[in-house]
């Protein structure tokens, strides 16, 4: 490489380390505009009192609506009641108004958090795509390079699904907190300077295979967050069957977000949509290993941990399909599959040694 190159490809370098810096920057704005959503979306009196009149509440039909027409002449028309139903005993219940709470101002800085997220992430894809240009390669080799990719991936999921129409908005708060999460491990401690790939993975096989993992691990999360949330409000929903009190601040969180039937679909849907591209990932990687190192499987941490997180999903998805394995339970092996899947990035890349270890941080 003529010292020119070299000189162009360390500008790039810079450039991209500006351009992640920039988007935790947005990222962090767009934080504190999805908490302003959530404070100023509090249902107050009159948020209550529209919900009442569109029989939004506890499960209620709405009442009638009288309609005059342009004559004179009135009719009236029934608004049917809303529910949304999961695994059988769950309860039929209406969506939570979100979290803006229904309010005008709760509503106006949900759309600022998501602007500045949509913001953050055209900076932060210029960042990894900087970082592309720099080593001239997919930029995957190492942990910096796929976690960066990985926060950007999963944000990108979730503006997709709200360019869809689909009632997401409720996820922006845990997506952005997790991504700062993400981005500042990468930057502080996984942070590695641009350079070539090893020999093993200078191959076509990482934009087919690593590529597949980033977006696999993007979209699982994007289930596991909204497993959890599941459980917070299915707890909610039995508390109050039970004739229980929940307090204040649990009540204006919990009432907002969708009933747990919808966050309990949302999440298997998610999984289930994304479990067979898992399973050409660890397809890819097999034969790609038979290229790199003369065997399609040998046992290394790293695929040990593919294949156990693969068997987990599985296995959800499995019991989802049964009648007895529905609702918490399935919910509990969910999330214990998506551990499974951050213990093989972190755990196995940082912790265990295998012939994937050459990859670095």
């Amino acid at each position: 490489m003529t010292p020119l190159a070299a000189a162009a490809n360390e500008n790039l370098a810079q450039i991209s380390n500006y351009l992640i810096y920039s988007s935790m920057a947005v990222y962090t704005l767009a934080f504190f505009a999805h908490i302003a959503e959530w404070t100023f979306g509090s249902r107050s009196k009159v948020a209550r009192t529209a919900a009442a009149l569109t029989g939004a509440k506890d499960g209620q039909a709405a009442p009638a609506v009288q309609v005059r027409g342009k004559n004179g002449a009135t009719a009236v028309i029934d608004r049917p009641k809303v529910t949304t139903r999961s695994a059988a005993g769950t309860r039929d219940l209406p969506d939570g108004p979100g979290a803006a709470g229904g309010t005008v101002q709760g509503d106006l800085y949900g759309r600022i958090a998501v602007s500045l997220t949509a913001l953050a992430f055209l900076i932060e894809a210029g960042g990894v795509l900087a970082r592309a240009l720099s080593v001239q390669r997919a930029p995957w080799g190492n942990m910096y390079e796929f976690s960066i990719t990985f926060s950007t991936v999963a944000v990108g999921a979730y503006l997709v699904l709200l360019a869809l129409k689909k009632n997401v908005r409720w996820l922006g708060l845990i997506l952005v907190t997790s991504v700062l999460l993400d981005l500042g491990i990468a930057v502080k401690v996984l942070y590695t300077d641009s350079d070539q790939l090893v020999p093993a993975l200078d191959s076509y096989w990482l934009y087919i295979h690593v590529s597949t993992a980033i977006f696999c691990g993007a979209v699982f999360y994007l289930g596991a967050a909204g497993t959890v949330l599941y459980l917070f409000r299915d707890s909610y929903e039995s508390k109050l069957a039970g004739g229980g009190t929940p307090g204040k601040f649990a009540s204006s969180v919990m009432e907002r977000l969708p009933s747990a039937a919808s966050l309990d679909k949302f999440s298997y849907r998610i999984n289930a949509a994304v479990f067979p591209l898992w399973t050409f990932t660890i397809i890819a990687g097999a034969i790609w290993a038979g290229d790199a190192w003369g065997r399609y499987w040998g046992w290394d941490p790293k695929e040990v941990w593919s294949f156990v997180t693969w068997v987990a999903y599985a296995c959800y998805l499995h019991a989802r399909a049964t009648a007895g394995w529905k609702g918490r339970k399935a919910a509990y092996l969910g999330l214990f599959a998506f551990v499974c899947w951050i213990w093989n990035y972190y755990g196995v890349n940082m912790v265990l040694n295998g012939l994937h270890s050459y990859s670095g941080v």
